[in-house]
């Protein structure tokens, strides 16, 4: 492995957090964090944690020794002195001797000695880096020691490997009674420098900076040395068998599949590379998938098992579905006896966590990871992806062998643990949500009701530099889309079914203006209109439905109307009349498609500033009603200028309105004339 330590860069930081205010202890286990957890074979997605001893001036004026240690949650990669909250020191050091300590006492404990109570909480191993009396600690979940501790005789081949200066830690629960293990340990070997902990990962430690990374690097290394090293044999495959479907055809099904109820929603991402799919298409991957996590702390993410779903050559789609609804049936059968079995084992009983798995395993295909957004659907993807690789490593030298199922089963529902992923759950989350004409002013605004909300929002434009702009200040997807080409519609949908697994809600906003005479007007012109202004709405409709139908889990259609549909404006046929064809779709899809769940509503919205309406318009139809342009955007009953985001919260009513369908909600300040009756 790579020593990635830099003198230069080390300066950098310690000037740089000088100059905010805190010292170079502080400053250099920010740096050596950084460099331990921008290495995904050393750490991922919070795994790890590392500290430094030094001292603070709190409050009183008084110096205090202190440890600070990396913060529950915080990502080691990107960490900032903020998440290295710091702890007093000698308070800690009392319970050296203590035989135990609760949960729910230690992190009290560790609270009520923070130097800044707004802090994050320390580590569930804070008191472990308290016992080693060195000023430096770090601790990462290396693929390379894992690949050695996780095998029959694991023990003995760490003592080989890693020599006198290394003490081995048998496999113990974290927290307070791994704390307690680590300092009997250490007590009796003073002389070590690192602990191999069992099952779990490795500590390193130094009284500078440099010397515990140092050592990390040292101690990975001798691990992925030896591994090389050891007689390797491939694991069997399985006979490639060519599927009659795509990731994007099953990806709707899959996921309709992992809700116990229509209100569950999960994303879905798909992946494969080579090493997945070594993995996955072994033909023993049922066996060896099953035997655990690569450490413990995966399980909160990935549950303790994948699912695995086997085809049948040349399946099609439909002996897919029976094929995936029988796997789904017997892995949540398989999860319920686990639990029932080990919770059985314990004293303090434990509520059920769904049964729905968090990785699907399908061979010749790739993996599907399962989250509550995209975001926590990665994560499992990273995880397993490192699963996968220190499965295999053993598999090919050895046999798989990881801590016991109850062990497990306990880091599962460590409530320590499920605190990281319990927030406040929003309305949307987990809901898909595509909105077409995105870049516009009501596009735009509508993307912000939603997401913050909490659901996924894909943005779908015809204009290129305008979705590539919005791409670089946006994180969420964008994508480049001419909704009046039907291909070009279908592999848009086609690239969110295997980001996301698939769709519930579809805000179908595109739309252009044309105005003229209508005896007068140019074919062209119209048929144009037509195909931006209701063609494009069905390309759009009919392609969601597909989704929406695989996935049987509801959905919901929204369309931009208009209130020229009801209202005809004069000079304005050539857009009112597709908006009028529209309005006659959207309450067509709430005929045909309302058994399925599916619901279809349509928004009325009137004289909204945007890219369809620019001023050089408002001005053109000021005139054609022969008053000012102030007048016209106020001519309605409430004389109120109606905004776009007035439309987006619109959108947002009827996506929620869980009960409505067929109905068109007209937002323009008030005008009779346009009222639908």
């Amino acid at each position: 492995m790579k020593n990635s330590w830099s003198n230069t860069e080390a300066k950098k930081y310690i000037k740089k957090y000088k100059s905010l205010g805190h010292n170079e202890d502080l400053a250099l286990r920010v740096y050596t964090t950084r460099l331990l957890g921008r290495n995904s074979e050393l750490v991922l997605h919070g795994g790890g944690n590392t500290s430094v001893k030094t001292s603070i001036k709190d409050i009183d004026g008084k110096n205090y020794d202190v440890l600070c240690v990396k913060g529950s949650g915080w990502d080691m990669a990107e960490i900032e002195p903020e998440g290295l909250p710091a702890v007093k020191l000698q308070p800690l050091l009392s319970l050296k001797n203590k035989k135990y300590l609760s949960d729910e006492d230690m992190v009290n404990f560790q609270k009520k000695n923070l130097i800044d109570i707004k802090s994050p909480n320390p580590s569930v191993e804070t008191f472990l880096h308290a016992f080693l009396p060195f000023k430096f600690v770090d601790h990462t979940h290396s693929d390379a020691i894992m690949s050695v501790t996780n095998r029959p005789g694991g023990s003995n081949f760490s003592k080989k490997i890693f020599g006198k200066k290394a003490a081995i830690v048998p496999y113990v629960m974290p927290g307070f009674a791994l704390a307690q293990k680590i300092n009997e340990v250490y007590s009796k070997n003073p002389e070590v420098n690192c602990l191999i902990l069992m099952n779990h990962g490795i500590f390193t430690f130094a009284n500078n900076a440099k010397d515990a990374y140092d050592l990390m690097i040292k101690y990975v290394s001798k691990a992925e040395k030896e591994i090389k090293k050891l007689k390797s044999k491939k694991i069997k495959q399985i006979k490639y068998t060519k599927n009659k479907f795509k990731p994007h055809d099953i990806a709707p099904i899959l996921r309709g599949l992992l809700s116990e109820n229509k209100d569950q929603k999960f994303v879905i991402n798909y992946r494969s590379n080579k090493k997945l799919e070594y993995f996955i298409n072994g033909k023993t991957v049922k066996n060896y998938s099953s035997k655990g996590t690569a450490t413990p702390d995966h399980v909160i993410r990935v549950k303790p098992f994948p699912l695995v779903i086997s085809l049948k050559k040349n399946s099609n789609i439909e002996e897919f579905k029976v094929t995936a609804k029988k796997a789904f049936d017997n892995y949540r059968k398989k999860y319920i006896n686990y639990f029932k079995v080990n919770n059985n084992k314990i004293k303090s009983k434990k509520t059920m966590l769904d049964t729905s798995p968090r990785v699907i395993l399908v061979q010749n295909l790739g993996m599907f990871s399962v989250g509550k957004d995209l975001k926590s659907a990665k994560i499992a993807g990273d995880l397993t992806e490192t699963n996968a690789k220190v499965i295999s490593s053993v598999e090919e030298t050895s046999s798989y062998k990881f801590i016991s199922e109850k062990d497990l089963f306990d880091v599962e529902y460590w409530s320590l643990e499920q605190a990281k992923l319990k927030k406040p759950k929003k309305l949307l989350e987990g809901n898909v949500v595509v909105i077409t004409g995105s870049t516009g002013t009501i596009g735009f605004e509508t993307y912000k009701m939603f997401k913050n909300y909490g659901a996924e929002v894909i943005l779908l434009d015809f204009n290129k530099q305008k979705i590539n702009e919005l791409q670089s200040k946006i994180s969420d997807t964008c994508i480049y889309c001419d909704v009046t080409n039907k291909k070009s519609v279908q592999s848009a949908f086609n690239k969110i079914c295997e980001k996301y697994g698939g769709v519930d809600i579809l805000i179908s906003n595109a739309g252009n203006a044309p105005s003229g005479v209508i005896g007068e007007i140019n074919d062209k012109i119209l048929r144009e209109s037509f195909e931006v202004n209701f063609f494009s709405h069905q390309n759009c409709a009919s392609e969601a439905v597909k989704i929406m139908t695989k996935q049987n889990i509801n959905g919901c259609l929204l369309f931009n109307i208009s209130k020229q549909a009801v209202n005809p404006g004069k000079n304005f046929g050539p857009y009112g009349l597709p908006k009028s064809a529209l309005l006659s779709l959207c309450k067509q899809y709430a005929v045909d498609y309302g058994s399925k769940g599916i619901r279809s509503n349509g928004v009325n919205a009137d004289r909204i500033k945007s890219g369809l309406m620019t001023q050089k318009m408002i001005k053109k139809r000021a005139k054609a009603r022969s008053v000012s342009t102030e007048d016209y955007m106020k001519g309605n009953l409430l004389l109120n200028e109606v905004k776009a985001e007035d439309v987006a919260k619109a959108f947002f009513h009827l996506a929620t309105s869980k009960k409505t369908t067929g109905a068109v909600l007209t937002v323009d300040g008030g005008n009779i004339a346009a009222s639908l009756r």
